[in-house]
């Protein structure tokens, strides 16, 4: 354990950063609203909710891949629990929260016809995450057939394959997940049945053998956080051979360092590649430790894996096993260090984890938005309260006059201190905020970042200040594009927010709309309120630019009125590299494939 009571191989930024996610990137709301729909038979209403985007229609899968796969699809539907997939879906981390980017996850196959596009011609059901760290948390949910698996990167390194973890996203199955992440009959690892915590007297100091499974698995974690990493995977039955992979470059792996770092769920590696290979999906499995050395399991005659450190460049045909089946279930590492309670977890997963525990009556699931605060601030030698009042305003106990005054010693370039100078950084975003106030701020684009926009609403609604700017100096305005921006936008232009505002990239709300994938309806709704189009960044670019930087062909009329009304703007070399690298592109590859398959 470190010092501040987290796991080894669970650092601290991760363990925020899963805190966050647990409480805001699947919202309450979201949760009741999606399971509703789900079990009202409105699997469509459903993915709605969980913001899922339906990009086939039902009505085509049967003429083109027959009644049968129509059919079991439809049957998959019905039971599926969109908002269950988004709080497992694998995130970006290192301090951040929002979906990893241009992510397949692979949910279901189904069997083809057998006449038509042949029998390597497979349909199935997946879904694609966002191009953009800080873009739109969207999921794209598709169906299509391909005719080629492997160079569809079905199994490749940017696609997770759960056709085998339909405990992540099926409702029929949600209740697997205790025994598919180590647990036992009555308790999953570290925790009692009511959801308690193990004390240290609880946990086993020796080998428990095979009798209990959560035991067993404890035994392995707790080796491996003591660095005995290869006990560890003894502990599990499974052979680890540390040796360093060959490489002709530069870069020599340390395969210890990289193992030890890794939050493996050891007892399950092996029954989980064993369920791989009885389903024919491949003989051996890649875990990417590095940029350049990978793991590889491979099953032993006798029993058991064998793992050991591989350089990239001899594995490249190999199948990538799911982070979800190899890594240790995430709640349950925050349930241990007390970074999320049980009845915060989403209901599916409660209850698969503690089916014994009784949860008090209400809502259930991660905690609503914060109040706001009262804050004290040591202003002139004494201590002020600074909150919130009706109207959205920061308060503050001084009288108009004195507002005034400070007001016009700043604009004349004099520092202000105590309430004057938390009620400039609020506006600002540069400077130090009080810890609740920062906490406040923090909580507010967080939400805005996963899309809440009920928990945005909910948060000015009670008095939050919709002037505030984040550390980057964007507005709410300049987050419209993660929003509904036909609920928040008269809103916030009605408070007074200023459409030009410029954060410390120097974008306009505009800019930031067409550049991190903002809707076509955005785009117009901001140019309709009176945004002005011949802005530029600190690259100076243009929007015409990013409109064909980004082949944002729903933005063409854009690009035709900046054009035409502003020439002049934007970087001309840029122009003339884009001509350079489209002719490049051009010549390159002149016969596209225009074969349908899944995005590697």
């Amino acid at each position: 354990m470190s010092s501040r009571g987290e796991p080894r191989c669970f650092p601290a930024d991760e363990a925020a950063s899963r805190r966050r996610i647990r409480r805001y990137a699947v919202p309450r709301w979201m949760i009741e609203r999606a399971t509703e729909r789900r079990l009202a038979g409105d699997w469509r209403g459903a993915c709605a909710a969980a913001n899922v985007d339906v990009t086939f229609d039902l009505s085509e899968v049967a003429d083109h891949c027959g009644d049968l796969v129509a059919t079991a699809l439809e049957d998959d539907l019905r039971h599926f629990a969109p908002d269950l997939l988004r709080w497992h879906l694998p995130r970006v981390l290192g301090g951040r929260t929002t979906l990893a980017t241009d992510t397949t996850v692979v949910l279901a196959r189904y069997r083809p016809k057998a006449t038509g596009e042949g029998p390597r011609a497979t349909p199935y059901l997946h879904i694609t995450t966002s191009a953009m760290v800080d873009g739109p948390q969207r999921i794209a949910l598709r169906f299509r057939t391909v005719k080629d698996e492997r160079a569809a990167g079905v199994f490749g390194r940017t696609t997770q394959d759960w056709r085998s973890a339909r405990h992540l996203w099926d409702a029929r199955h949600a209740g697997e997940l205790r025994e598919r992440c180590g647990g036992g009959t009555r308790r999953p690892p570290f925790l009692h049945a009511d959801a308690t915590l193990l004390g240290t007297d609880d946990l086993p100091s020796a080998d428990p053998g095979d009798g209990d499974l959560a035991a067993r698995a404890e035994w392995a974690t707790l080796l491996h956080q003591r660095g005995e990493t290869q006990a560890a995977f003894a502990a599990a039955g499974l052979e680890l051979d540390l040796t360093p992979p060959p490489t002709s470059g530069w870069y020599r792996a340390d395969p210890e360092r990289l193992v030890s770092g890794l939050a493996l769920n050891h007892t399950r590696l092996e029954p989980e590649i064993r369920r791989q290979m009885a389903e024919g999906v491949a003989d051996r499995f890649l875990i990417a430790v590095h940029w350049r050395t990978y793991l590889l399991l491979e099953p032993m005659d006798t029993g058991g894996l064998l793992v050991r450190a591989v350089d990239r460049d001899d594995v490249k045909d190999e199948a990538f096993l799911a982070e979800a089946l190899w890594r240790r279930l995430p709640d349950l590492d925050l349930m241990r260090v007390g970074g999320v309670a049980a009845e915060h977890l989403h209901p599916l997963v409660r209850e698969a984890l503690f089916p014994a525990l009784r949860v008090p009556q209400g809502p259930a699931g991660p905690p609503g938005p914060t109040p706001p605060a009262h804050v004290r601030v040591r202003c002139r030698g004494e201590w002020h309260e600074v909150s919130f009042r009706p109207g959205g305003l920061l308060g503050m106990p001084h009288s108009d006059e004195e507002q005034q005054r400070e007001r016009a010693m700043r604009a004349f370039g004099g520092a202000v201190a105590g309430c004057f100078a938390v009620e400039q950084t609020w506006t600002s975003g540069k400077g130090r905020l009080p810890k609740a106030l920062r906490a406040q701020r923090h909580e507010l684009f967080l939400r805005a970042g996963h899309g809440d926009t009920p928990g945005v609403l909910e948060l000015l609604d009670a008095g939050v200040d919709p002037r505030v700017r984040d550390a980057s100096g964007r507005t709410l305005l300049h987050v419209l594009n993660l929003l509904d921006h036909e609920t928040l936008l008269p809103r916030l232009l009605a408070e007074g927010l200023d459409l030009e505002a410029r954060d410390l990239r120097e974008r306009t709300p505009l800019f930031v709309a067409v550049n991190d994938l903002g809707s076509k309806a955005l785009v117009e709704a901001l140019v309709a309120a009176g945004a002005r189009l011949d802005v530029i960044d600190q690259s100076e670019l243009s929007l015409a630019q990013l409109v064909r930087r980004y082949k944002r062909s729903d933005l063409e009329f854009l690009r035709a009125r900046v054009r035409e009304e502003h020439p002049d703007v934007g970087a001309e070399w840029w122009d003339e590299w884009m001509d350079e690298q489209e002719q490049y592109y051009a010549d390159e590859f002149a016969d596209p494939d225009d074969e349908e398959e899944l995005p590697s």
